[in-house]
């Protein structure tokens, strides 16, 4: 049997990510999870070990090893150096920053609240820093000329879908708000010239993903707003945003997601009503 030649490493992380989604679609089950978590945290990668990795994407150390190769690196530190050049460069350490403040100030409620603000306001800067253009453009466009623009996002992306549902209607653009009371499913409502907003993270709603797949069956565009290119809605998407959300604990901050919510509303406003200003 003939071995499959020698893939050459990554040498910037828009090239690591642009590694990441081409294999993802054709790992087996252990290292898909490998891939999910990497994606979902590559602030981490710098200053974790193997084992920790490992643990958080709910694999043994060897798989994620696998993982390292399959992505053209020779093993985890090669590919943590990677991630290291590019932290030396400026890339801010989320986790020992939220692990000072914990350190720092226990688990007093003004602390959770330092703690809270700070995962925040790092995840603010990473979305101002990363933030796709044109991808924003693509999304506006399709947006700005729908007959009714449809939004969803269930359990924590709920918040999201629910404000951007709200700033839609005070600006008198029609939409619809899919949000799954009573367990109906509005997907009949889709119709040719409408558009859809979809909000999911890992864990993903499996009621989004479906809408999503029905909706791009349909031929309607679909504006995802998720966590990482890899996500089950990123294939099927016509324009992919992509945000960094900072955690603390278990627990995971919205504050990216709804300042590019709130944009990406304001900026389709502007734009529906200039339309209307020249017609």
């Amino acid at each position: 049997m003939v071995a499959n030649p020698p893939v050459a490493a990554p040498d910037t992380i828009d090239a690591f990510e642009a590694r990441l989604v081409e294999v993802t679609p054709s790992l087996p089950k252990r290292l898909r999870q490998c891939a999910d978590y990497i994606a979902a945290n590559t602030d981490r990668i710098a200053v974790s070990t193997v084992a920790e990795l490992a643990a958080g994407a709910g694999v043994p150390p060897s798989a994620l090893m696998r993982f390292c190769q399959i992505i053209g690196f020779s093993g985890f530190s090669e590919m943590q150096r990677l991630f290291r050049d590019n932290y030396a460069q400026g890339r801010p350490d989320y986790a020992t920053r939220l692990r000072n403040l914990r350190e720092m100030g226990g688990g007093s409620a003004s602390a959770l609240l330092a703690e809270f603000v700070e995962a925040g306001r790092q995840s603010l800067e990473a979305l101002a820093r990363e933030v796709d253009e044109a991808a924003l453009n693509i999304a506006i466009g399709h947006l700005a000329k729908a007959g009714l623009i449809h939004v969803a996002g269930f359990r924590r992306a709920y918040p999201v879908a629910s404000y951007l549902a709200y700033a839609f209607e005070k600006m008198d653009i029609p939409a619809m708000l899919h949000d799954g009371t009573g367990k109906l499913d509005h997907s009949h409502a889709l119709r040719d010239g409408d558009a859809l907003i979809a909000i999911t993270f890992a864990p993903y709603s499996s009621e989004t993903v479906a809408l999503v797949e029905g909706a791009a069956a349909r031929g309607v565009p679909v504006v995802a707003i998720t966590d990482t290119a890899i996500s089950p809605i990123a294939g099927s998407a016509a324009a992919l945003l992509t945000v960094p959300e900072v955690d603390f604990g278990a627990f995971r901050s919205l504050s990216a997601t709804l300042a590019l919510a709130i944009s990406l509303a304001v900026a389709v406003g502007t734009a529906r009503s200039g339309d209307t200003a020249r017609g």
